[in-house]
């Protein structure tokens, strides 16, 4: 079979990269396969590109898969990237494409929903109204308001010691500009995000955060994005406290939704023990696989 593989123009570009593309075809206009690499240019993460590849079931063990991985390893290089990332289903077609062509395995994840139609809503609402002694918490739709940008912004950097295990992720450098720019993103393909937040009382700073996207129309499950603590507040249970509130405002606020989803890497017990007290329950798992170049 004669593969021939076309890089296209992609105009998904945002503030923190953009994306190459290649189409695989039999040199007859039938579609056989496609590759994204999505190239990383903010702060802390210049040195990586993360990899989406996918070919058709029919199609597979012709070669196709890898003639698109090298095109996409070529576009990472003239890039001048490090590292090459790309995530796959524990035992799937692409978890072993990935360990067949020197990808090594560097991150485990459990992928865990919780279905809102068996919450028992009064535990949870009890969890979300604990009180914890110097903290309150605030929350807000979209973008963060002007009067908390700086402070929230600061925040973020409750995710740097996030456990990565051994994936070249770098530490991801946030300021205002970058907050908002992803609230944006989010607001511009439809999603509605929400975010609650954990604020010390002796000066009113945000310490921890915790964020959830739904879907536009407010049916199906929403996501969990991520909820972090700074390092010097942690041990309070801020954590689990506002992971409650989220779903708390959630089930609130649309009562069409059937379920959250998160996902965590095995490594980081205490978000496992979090999402356990809530009643998550693992689904998948995900392996994320690197390529140093």
């Amino acid at each position: 079979m004669s593969i021939r593989v076309t890089a296209l123009t992609d105009p998904d570009r945002t503030p923190s990269g953009h994306r190459l593309a290649w189409l695989a075809d039999d040199a007859g206009e039938h579609p056989l396969g496609s590759a994204f690499l999505r190239v990383f240019t903010k702060e802390g993460q210049e040195h990586l590109a993360e990899l989406s590849l996918t070919v058709h079931p029919a199609e597979r063990r012709r070669g196709v898969g890898t003639r698109l991985l090298d095109a996409a390893l070529a576009g990472a290089r003239r890039e001048a990237r490090r590292s090459v990332i790309a995530r796959a289903a524990a035992g799937s077609p692409g978890d072993r494409f990935l360990a067949g062509h020197g990808f090594r395995k560097v991150l485990t994840l459990t992928y865990a929903r919780l279905a809102l139609d068996r919450l028992d809503g009064d535990t949870i609402d009890a969890i979300a109204g604990r009180p914890h002694p110097g903290y309150r918490l605030v929350s807000w739709q979209g973008a963060v308001p002007p009067e908390l940008a700086a402070t929230f912004a600061g925040s973020r950097r409750a995710m740097d010691d996030m456990p990565m295990d051994d994936t070249d992720y770098g530490v991801v450098v946030w300021d205002v500009e970058r907050v908002l720019a992803a609230a944006r993103s989010i607001a511009e393909r439809g999603d509605l995000l929400t975010t609650v937040a954990a604020v010390d009382v002796s000066d009113g700073s945000i310490v921890g955060f915790s964020e959830l996207v739904v879907p536009g129309d407010g049916k199906g499950d929403g996501q969990h994005y991520g909820t972090g603590v700074l390092p010097e507040h942690r041990g309070h249970g801020l954590g689990l406290l506002m992971k409650a509130e989220s779903i708390r405002l959630a089930r609130a606020a649309h009562p069409d939704l059937t379920g959250l989803v998160t996902d965590t890497a095995d490594s980081n017990t205490a978000m496992r023990r979090v999402n356990d007290a809530l009643g998550y329950e693992p689904t998948h798992t995900a392996l994320e696989y690197q390529l140093d170049l």
